[in-house]
């Protein structure tokens, strides 16, 4: 699996360890949103982690020959670097496809590339509908963008070369080992620091929220029962709006629901997204382990609290970051 040292990846690999006995491969670059970390204490018998990019063709054809299957992972996933810098975002996220796409044809592997909800773009807050499988890209930021092009060369590959692939694309995950960049992990450690959370614009922009967990449950159901060429969506309905998840947050640590600061809202910033997982529920039979939002949050303040060594080194250089654009 590409990608298995990041926050979703590392966590689709400790559902494997557990659930299952296959052997698994990683292949990561170990970028600043990964870590070696998240693997340790793994089975070295069952789990190995191969260092590399995921752009790099002779790696990839030789990994990819030597297994049964590919999990395609492997993102520059976070939408304000991708604002700042979206170089990387094609390099990996569409480059990186195509090479695991090409090694695939070649030796007739399994795929399941693993993409996002943020391709369909946007709904209004108050639109009925969800997004469903059938919903046109809409991309609205250079990650989205990059992935939604990604999603269009595996579908491509599957119809021109007969790749044997599928496709999920999931909504916002959280839970351990998450990058303190990403907005649960940051509210968070602000809040254990003493500090207040910093939430974009007005803080009424929703998202579906999921836990890693059962974001991993799901991408194993569908590489083993997933109809070749189709795409699931996988959700949990877990719609929350930033002020909602904030407010969570505070009340969880005995603080006020309005002690948070408002700062200056993303570029592009999409007003809400929420998955239709019907497809996925009625066809393979999947339920999420976590359909209480409050319960899996609770869980995941309780492991930043504990990981406080993990994430502490990386939280000074994120707040900076957002000072420097204006978001602190």
């Amino acid at each position: 699996m590409t990608g298995g040292a990041g926050f979703i990846g590392s966590n689709f690999v400790h559902h494997l360890v557990r659930e299952t006995a296959v052997r698994i491969t990683v292949l990561d670059k170990l970028t600043y949103a990964a870590s070696r970390e998240s693997l340790e204490g793994l089975p070295s018998d069952r789990v190995s982690l191969v260092v590399g990019d995921v752009a790099d063709g002779a790696l990839v054809d030789g990994l990819v020959a030597a297994s049964d299957a590919v999990v395609h992972f492997a993102a520059e996933s976070h939408n304000d670097n991708s604002l700042t810098e979206p170089g990387p975002f094609i390099q990996t996220n569409i480059v990186g496809t195509f090479q695991i796409l090409e090694a695939a044809r070649r030796h007739g592997t399994r795929l399941h590339h693993i993409s996002t909800d943020e391709v369909y773009g946007d709904l209004e807050l108050d639109d009925p509908q969800r997004f469903t499988e059938a919903t046109p890209y809409n991309p609205s930021s250079p990650y989205s963008a990059a992935k939604a092009g990604s999603d269009h060369l595996v579908r491509a590959w599957v119809r021109s070369f007969g790749v044997v692939a599928t496709i999920s694309n999931c909504s916002n995950n959280y839970g351990p080992w998450q990058h303190v960049e990403k907005f649960i992990p940051r509210q968070i450690t602000n809040v254990i620091d003493g500090d207040r959370p910093k939430v974009y614009g007005t803080g009424t922009n929703v998202r579906d929220w999921i836990h890693a967990e059962d974001h991993s449950s799901a991408v194993w159901l569908i590489l083993q029962q997933g109809r070749i060429g189709e795409t699931y969506l996988i959700g949990a309905d877990g719609e929350r709006n930033n002020l909602d998840v904030v407010g969570r947050i505070l009340e969880h640590f005995g603080r006020p629901a309005d002690d948070y600061d408002l700062v200056t809202d993303r570029a592009g910033h999409d007003l809400r997204y929420a998955i239709d997982s019907s497809k996925l529920r009625e066809e393979l039979g999947w339920r999420p382990t976590y359909p209480d939002f409050e319960a899996g949050l609770a869980r995941t303040i309780a492991w930043y609290q504990a990981h406080e060594d993990w994430w502490r080194p990386h939280k000074q250089a994120t707040e900076a970051s957002y000072a420097a654009k204006g978001q602190a």
